[in-house]
């Protein structure tokens, strides 16, 4: 059977008795920042197993993608080096929460694979937890499995609970025990049963695993039963398909194989039974799953995780000799394979290629410096460790990763010092908050014992009680005029800081005091403090103020609030659902959206944002907000962003039909008042994020009126009309090309000039020409060229050339090849660099260098003879 007929059968299988067939769920967990990937089949259904959540049913199978390469699940070392470690795989499983267990999962779990999958009863080896008797008499009794292949597995010595065969959720929580169920492949294959000290053998392989949750485990360890014990069962297809193809390790299944020739014919790789490309099969299934799933290549978090499987990927491909992209051309032959069975994937070819693409072209430069260096490194090596010291030069000078640096050293059977490597990047740590260090304004976070209700969605002043008052991170009684604090009141309609929105300004007026208000800010449990100073007169505790937010600048923010909920929605119809929110600024004067996409915006892709946005402007529709708890805000189409904390009442923003989304900010009451939106700005600020900053309003209108005046001033320079000005400064720009390029020519012809004059000055020691001088109104370029025709004009040379311009020096030494060995263009050109006050560097051939301080530099001109002298002896 092939794997996709052995995936079909599974869940035909279970639908047929009764279960609801869920698609799989991302590989990003939802809403559930405990987890870096979904790694088991149970993680969509955890609030359900928790009884936090209901569902519509009892039973559910599903065939989930999965993937473990980071975090406490992480097979991404063991990749390509054994027959069953993926960093991707998919697991078959069958669910029940609270109506059957043990008897039906496992009687299902037998006909499935002895009837459906026509497996024979004595390929298949059976263990249950120690003390789990009820498990063990449903499969010696009803089911009829051979005693002599079966095992009971009991803890670990000393560790109660602690066994291959009892699950827990965590250290608290849902467990119970489990029975697991492997295949043998047979004597010619070495290992013994589960349970004996050879188990680790691959003759015996785990194919399902049942879990019974059956225990709630307190946190002194006292263990109750639950009251609807459960059921979670876990099935790699790959290893099914394996058994179920007659061959041993994972990689030589159908799919696999199928993989494994797209990616030989890809690398012109002869021979399929290679480890590299076993590696680049496996990782181009996670690579693209993950970015179908939102997640881009980063420095940080699951985008690190993915960048390490493409550069893994990338560096086997050089293995193979590829230097040129080929990662990207896989994701075709992974949609033949997998686009039936997940049809995001086939939908999301295109952005897959693209970003995949992208990262290997920015890697190439990366990977040659980084293998070349370290492959002298290891040449130097003096024992079979590679330093730590080592292993961080290579990753914080040139991006080279410490994982790869260790998966080379496995491959010429050397190890690696990691805890060097981690004492290294421990100490970089250290410097860089040293560096950080900064004075912090006023104030810190307090502690507020109050409570205080926001009145401002509704209105923009208020009357008000004080209930806290602060002077620096001091309670007071009162504060005087000229005197700044904090006053908390018990109903505000104030915004304190909060998802990117600004907090609101304005005064706080009372019969004996005025506080002008400069910013809110959330303090201690979440109440809005009023931060400022008193203008004139005394506030003390108990007062009665009215409060009164400034109208103009919050109507300034609200419109450009909304307007950022219009740009989420018009960028990923423009660029695609993988635009997430990765960050926001609304404040009176702009708007700052921070994005992840993971090249920059063309400007036609500017244009259709710019136009769908203000489309909906001028739709004028309704801006719309409800209360409603999370699943049903989900279900209604709002997102959430991943990692942010929810409550069970969440406030939902509907703009028209054209954006969802959950937000607890201030709004416009139409996206007609938003009036105008121009994008201003749009730039990468790291790896796989972009930013966009706009403008609303009066602002926009701002904006394009200076736009016209430089128009206009540029049309005057030009001595053009505006219609005609880009093509009137495009003339100009030509002909200060032209006038640039005659330049040039005449700096090379008086360069020139100069290096046949020069060239009578070089002095001969021990055969060796030597010129050191100044070259006058050259520039770096005019220096490299002179410097390479007079080491062919000389023969066996080593020349340094200067030249001064103002108070700066350029620098550049040549050494002819064949004296290399014993003089290095970058040494020599260093040596009269730190005398000028500069430094540089280049090829042992040609180097070249910079310094601000031309009064030492005849000296330092003449001390090259002697230095030369000294390196030839």
């Amino acid at each position: 059977m092939k794997s996709a007929e052995i995936r079909q059968a599974f869940l035909e299988y279970f639908r047929e008795h009764g279960h609801e067939v869920v698609p799989s769920s991302p590989l990003v967990p939802a809403n559930d920042p405990t987890l870096l990937f979904t790694n088991a089949g149970m993680v969509q259904f955890k609030e359900t197993f928790l009884g936090l959540e209901q569902r519509p049913y009892k039973r559910a199978t599903s065939s989930q993608r999965c993937v473990r390469a980071g975090g406490k699940h992480n097979d991404l070392e063991n990749v390509g080096y054994t027959a069953r470690h993926h960093t991707f795989f998919e697991m078959l499983g069958n669910f029940s929460f609270g109506d059957y267990f043990k008897r039906d999962a496992i009687r299902f779990a037998w006909e499935f694979l002895t009837q459906t999958m026509k497996l024979p009863a004595d390929k298949l080896w059976v263990t249950v937890y120690e003390d789990d008797n009820e498990a063990a008499d449903i499969w010696l009794k009803d089911i009829g499995a051979d005693p002599a292949r079966f095992t009971r597995i009991g803890d670990k010595p000393g560790k109660k609970y602690d066994s291959d065969n009892f699950w827990s959720m965590g250290d608290t929580g849902p467990c119970g025990p489990c029975t697991e169920i492997f295949y043998d492949h047979g004597p010619d294959v070495a290992g013994g049963p589960p349970g004996t000290p050879e188990e680790d053998g691959d003759r015996y392989i785990e194919i399902w695993n049942l879990v019974f949750m059956q225990y709630n485990r307190a946190a002194d360890g006292a263990m109750t039963a639950l009251p609807k014990p459960s059921v979670d069962t876990g099935m790699g297809l790959e290893r099914l398909a394996a058994v179920m193809q007659g061959v041993h390790s994972n990689y030589d299944i159908d799919l696999f194989q199928n993989l494994i020739k797209a990616a030989a014919a890809t690398t012109h790789s002869s021979g399929l039974d290679n480890n590299s490309l076993k590696v680049i099969a496996d990782h181009i299934r996670s690579c693209a799953f993950l970015i179908v799933d939102g997640v881009l290549p980063s420095n940080e978090g699951r985008g690190y995780v993915l960048r390490r499987i493409i550069r893994r990927a990338i560096r086997h491909g050089y293995k193979l000799g590829m230097n040129d992209p080929f990662f990207y051309k896989l994701v075709a032959a992974l949609v033949d394979e997998m686009g039936a069975a997940y049809p995001e994937l086939a939908k999301a070819q295109t952005q897959v290629e693209r970003v995949l693409r992208l990262e290997e072209e920015r890697f190439a430069e990366t990977l040659d410096q980084g293998m070349k260096i370290l492959e002298e490194d290891i040449a130097r090596l003096k024992s079979k460790e590679i330093p730590g010291a080592v292993m961080f030069k290579l990753y914080d000078t040139y991006g080279f990763p410490a994982d790869l640096t260790a998966d080379i050293a496995r491959e010429r059977g050397l190890s690696v010092d990691m805890a060097g490597f981690d004492q290294e990047m421990a100490a970089q740590r250290e410097r860089a908050r040293s560096a950080s260090q900064f004075g912090g304004g006023y104030p810190g976070k307090v502690d507020v014992d109050a409570e205080s209700e926001f009145t401002g969605y509704e209105h923009l002043a208020d009357q008000a009680e004080v209930i806290a008052l602060f002077a620096g991170d001091q309670p007071v009684e009162s504060l005087r005029a000229g005197q700044e604090g904090m006053v908390i009141l018990n109903q505000t309609p104030f915004y304190a800081e909060s998802g990117g929105q600004v907090g609101d300004a304005g005064r706080l007026q009372g019969r004996n005091g005025v506080f002008g208000v400069t910013d809110t800010q959330k303090q201690g449990h979440g109440v809005n403090a009023h931060i400022g100073k008193v203008e004139h007169g005394e506030l003390k505790l108990g007062d009665t103020l009215k409060a009164e937010v400034d109208e103009q600048r919050r109507q300034a923010i609200v419109l450009n609030h909304s307007a950022t909920h219009l740009l989420h929605a018009a960028l990923r119809q423009v660029l695609g659902d993988h635009v997430t929110q990765k960050g926001s600024l609304v404040e009176p004067e702009r708007l700052r959206f921070d994005f992840s996409h993971f090249e920059p915006m063309t400007a036609e892709e500017l244009r259709q944002v710019e136009m769908l946005v203000n489309e909906q402007i001028r739709a004028n529709a309704p801006v719309e907000t409800a209360l409603m708890n999370y699943d049903q805000a989900v279900e209604a189409g709002a997102m959430a962003l991943f990692g942010e904390k929810y409550g069970d009442q969440v406030r939902v923003l509907r703009i028209g039909e054209f954006s969802t989304e959950l937000c607890g900010g201030t709004h416009a009451r139409r996206s007609g008042d938003i009036g105008l939106f121009k994008i201003v700005m749009e730039a990468g600020i790291a790896s796989g994020v972009r930013r966009i900053e706009a403008v609303t309003g009066q602002g926009a209108l701002d904006y394009i009126g200076e736009t016209e005046k430089n128009l206009t001033r540029i049309a005057a320079a030009v001595k053009g009309g505006r219609e005609d000005a880009a093509a009137k400064v495009n003339q100009v720009l030509e002909r200060n090309r032209k006038l640039e390029k005659e330049l040039e020519q005449l700096k090379a012809k008086l360069a020139s000039s100069q290096g046949t004059d020069l060239a009578a000055q070089a002095i001969d020691v021990n055969g060796i020409k030597v010129l050191a001088a100044k070259l006058e109104g050259g520039d770096a370029k005019a220096l490299r060229d002179t410097v390479d025709q007079l080491k062919n004009k000389l023969g066996k040379a080593a020349v340094v050339l200067a030249t001064v311009n103002g108070d700066k020096v350029a620098l550049a030494a040549g050494v002819t090849k064949d004296e290399t060995g014993r003089i290095k263009a970058g040494e020599l050109v260093n040596h009269v660099a730190q005398q000028v006050g500069g430094k540089g560097g280049g090829r042992p051939d040609m180097a070249q260098a910079g310094g601000n301080d031309p009064a030492p530099l005849d000296q330092a001109l003449a001390s090259v003879e002697a230095w030369v002298r000294e390196k030839i002896v």
